[in-house]
């Protein structure tokens, strides 16, 4: 007995240092504490609920809902179970279950103004889901909004005074003028903005799933991870690193827009260079880079205020256009998520993947946008709820079996903005620093020179932006849990 009220008082004591982590945004050292006192004492309901909250923080939804499920299966009138759980599934843009949940959390705690408040936002949220599902035109019948717009047509007002294209080619000039521009809190015109995006479909429908890279003898490549809407982050990558040019080429890796409230300045900008030189920028898709995405997470209500509607439905079509995955030199292998559930997945797979849609739930093209290494060999679930696990042995096969080196791939915040792994054989890449304003992480790139292709890591802090806070343009609701 004196053992058991001993593991009890250990694992409140865990509790609070879990606590005072969470408080410190160390949400890792808060699972890992947490995790002790569950081991102690399992069944208390709100070590379960505090776990999925900090899983939730890490963006680990699947994990916050399998957490969430067990401190209501423990105390099945424990309306911060619901609440959790709820939170996560609205992060995952599952609506109808999150509406269940905040239900329940309504009845257990009816005189709760809070509750009464998230139920209703996530009953507005369901209705209008459902009202765009009942007017959406099926695929088959879905025409192309590129092929409505004519840009040329479009007049330019004689007040306007922010940076002009003349003509059809994007130019260096144009690019620094926009940039300053954008670096003020200024709009680009929309003609210009729609010459941009247009130009840059074209020249990405055009490309395989899979891109092949080369770097000549002698030459630099840099690789850059998540960006997520940090303006002012990646201008001092270009401070640090150059701008992007044919002699300084870069690949940037996926989740360019969501969560950060500049992300259209970032599109803008990488799809401008795209349009200014081909081979000085490379784009691949991230996770982000979907409409479920966007509606959540800001990119549609940005891109919504700042410039209309059209382009909200010209951003989705062109973020289906981005490739899946790249290979430097035949060695290095570049993709935003990770491995795949199955074996003997080959180069000529994903090149012939049908990239052209929104993301699936399953399949190569789900899991090359949002898979994760773990430590331990083989494959288990996605602490994300999509996609899966892998470890180094998965890792080590596939590329053994495809002739490579190096896996590269971003998708997860990292303390010092990289994480090598798998024997070396994983590098991660996040270019996001402190991300969200609150998780305190570097930011990093990858320097490759040929032909030794040696990753060279370079990790940066922060800079100062405007006092727009991340998630601005968000989904109301999930404000509210942010």
């Amino acid at each position: 007995m004196a053992t058991q009220n001993s593991s009890v008082a250990r694992a409140e004591e865990l509790k609070l240092q879990a606590n005072e982590a969470f408080k410190a945004h160390k949400y890792a050292q808060a699972i890992d504490l947490y995790s002790q006192a569950i081991e102690l004492n399992g069944e208390t309901a709100v070590y379960w609920a505090n776990r999925a909250f900090a899983h939730s923080k890490l963006e680990e939804y699947g994990s916050a809902i399998q957490d969430a499920s067990e401190a209501i299966e423990i105390d099945p009138k424990y309306s911060k179970g619901y609440y959790r759980r709820g939170a996560a599934y609205l992060a995952m843009g599952k609506f109808k279950d999150a509406l269940k949940d905040f239900q329940q959390v309504k009845r257990l705690c009816p005189n709760d103004p809070d509750a009464s408040k998230k139920l209703k936002e996530c009953e507005k949220a369901v209705m209008k889901l459902k009202f765009e599902e009942a007017i959406a035109v099926p695929e088959s019948e879905r025409h192309s909004i590129a092929d409505s717009i004519d840009y040329h047509s479009i007049d330019v007002e004689p007040q306007y005074s922010g940076a002009r294209i003349e003509g059809d080619v994007v130019t260096l000039d144009f690019l620094k003028r926009m940039i300053e521009d954008f670096r003020n809190q200024k709009c680009l015109h929309k003609r210009y903005a729609f010459q941009i995006v247009l130009q840059t479909r074209e020249m990405l429908r055009a490309l395989p799933s899979l891109v092949d890279i080369n770097v000549p003898h002698g030459k630099h490549f840099t690789v850059c991870g998540d960006v997520h809407g940090q303006f002012y982050d990646l201008l001092n990558i270009f401070e640090l690193n150059g701008l992007p040019s044919e002699e300084n080429p870069y690949l940037f890796n996926g989740d360019f827009v969501d969560r950060g409230s500049f992300s259209l300045e970032v599109i803008l900008t990488l799809f401008a260079f795209k349009c200014m030189s081909p081979s000085a920028i490379y784009l691949a898709r991230g996770n982000h880079e979907s409409k479920s995405m966007n509606k959540i997470y800001g990119f549609e209500g940005e891109v919504r205020s700042k410039l209309s509607e059209t382009f909200v439905e010209l951003f989705a079509e062109v973020f289906c256009c981005l490739p899946l995955a790249h290979v430097i030199n035949e060695k290095i292998f570049v993709v935003h998520g990770g491995l795949f559930s199955v074996d003997g997945v080959k180069l000529s797979d994903i090149r012939s993947i049908d990239r052209f849609c929104e993301p699936p739930e399953e399949g190569l093209m789900c899991e090359l946008l949002w898979s994760d290494p773990q430590p331990l060999p083989g494959r288990g679930p996605s602490k994300r709820g999509v996609g899966l696990s892998f470890g180094g042995d998965v890792t080590k096969k596939f590329l053994q079996e495809n002739n490579l080196d190096l896996v590269v791939r971003s998708h997860e915040v990292k303390d010092e903005g990289y994480e090598i792994e798998h024997d070396g054989k994983l590098i991660t890449v996040f270019s996001a620093p402190n991300y969200c304003d609150q998780m305190g992480n570097k930011g990093a790139f990858i320097r490759f020179e040929a032909p030794e292709m040696k990753p060279n890591i370079v990790t940066f802090s922060a800079v100062p932006h405007p006092d727009v806070k991340p998630m601005a343009y968000a989904n109301n609701f999930l404000r509210m849990f942010s």
